[in-house]
């Protein structure tokens, strides 16, 4: 696996900028700030001057704009790096899929000013883990950042992290799969900088961060099918990664005081974080009265702080309450433990959230 693809959106460059090399390209002179652009291909990246695009070991194709200098810009190689603001990592043949083995690393480096990386997934399909959680076929390994990522797996596509940089050290990518093992991967990971001053930077301790009214959470490789693989005692595996523990967070919109959490409709499975989901009824996945708190919740569970009405902030088992809660951040608390065995055929959870507005003074 020696060719990966990212993707740049070229335009122009800011003034007093120095490059390093042994010449001075006409570009240089006169430069301006780097901008995010969008291609007409739907494509966002960062403006460059077009001639910068060789310099970087890319082919021009597009336009990112009205000036006849700028371009979307490819760069093909394994084991790259860059500094600019949005780019774009993909499977070799991509957008068809990837069925070999190998490890591929591209590596980011924080421009000036920029504090987090947003790791959109817009497609990240690989391989299940193991009935027990763990990602041994394949995996996505991502180092030099914060908070720690468990390597990742399975069908993560629509997910979103957020890492900091640590200073000016860079954030890495490593996707490894194993050729022995026949699997369609294919992946489309979008790289964008963010400022320290944006207003668009998570909060810390979150790993990831929606900024909508309403929408949907879910846990990594939360999806409406089985794992197909069996744990080590026969059973059928969970989707569940094993060893997470991160912050889901949401930013508060104007005059929004709370914010509730539910379960989708027509998902039995939304809520299947601990216990045996086979000897259950089907019917009867989801409800209420197959949820589990506080003390009761040890391995596999969500944190809502301060609920409403409740005295216990921990939420586990096969079924899911509703909850709605006022406490600042809006945060959920993933936490799954290293043993997932006991866990048959979960897949982790998926709730709606809503953003309640303020009560009258």
């Amino acid at each position: 696996m020696n060719v990966v693809l990212v993707v740049f959106c070229l335009g122009v460059l800011h003034a007093g900028a120095q490059r390093s090399g042994r010449f001075f390209p006409f570009y240089t002179i006169g430069r301006i700030a780097n901008v995010p652009c969008t291609s007409p291909s739907g494509l966002s990246g960062t403006c460059l001057i077009a001639g910068e695009c060789k310099d970087n070991g890319g082919l021009a194709s597009g336009s990112c704009s009205s000036r006849t200098n700028q371009a979307v810009c490819y760069t093909k190689s394994c084991g790259g790096s860059t500094n600019l603001n949005s780019t774009y990592f993909t499977n070799s043949g991509f957008p068809g899929p990837y069925n070999g083995g190998g490890t591929c690393t591209f590596t980011v480096n924080p421009s000036s000013g920029i504090c987090q990386l947003r790791i959109d997934f817009r497609s990240l399909t690989l391989s299940q883990p193991t009935g027990d959680g763990s990602c041994t076929t394949d995996r996505l390994t991502i180092v030099g950042g914060s908070p720690a990522v468990v390597p990742i797996c399975g069908e993560n596509t629509g997910q979103h992290l957020y890492l900091n940089f640590a200073g000016s050290s860079p954030i890495s990518l490593r996707i490894a799969t194993n050729g022995d093992v026949s699997f369609n991967r294919l992946w489309n990971i979008e790289l964008s900088q963010i400022a320290c001053a944006s207003a668009e930077r998570a909060p810390n301790g979150c790993l990831q961060y929606y900024t909508d009214e309403t929408g949907e959470i879910s846990s990594l490789n939360y999806g409406l099918g089985e794992n197909p693989a069996l744990n080590t005692v026969g059973a059928r595996g969970s989707r569940q990664l094993a060893n997470t523990n991160y912050g889901i967070c949401i930013r508060p919109a104007a005059a929004k005081c709370s914010v509730s959490y539910s379960l989708p409709p027509n998902d039995r499975y939304a809520f299947t974080l601990s216990d045996n989901a086979i000897v259950i009824d089907p019917t009867l996945l989801g409800s209420a009265m197959l949820s589990a708190t506080g003390a009761a919740c040890t391995t596999d569970f969500i944190i809502i702080p301060n609920p409403t009405g409740m005295t216990a902030d921990r939420f586990c088992g096969l079924g899911f309450p509703g909850v709605t809660s006022s406490a600042r951040p809006f945060v959920v608390y993933t936490v799954t433990n290293g043993n997932e065995t006991p866990d048959v055929a979960n897949r982790g959870f998926r709730l709606l959230y809503t953003q309640n507005a303020c009560s009258a003074a």
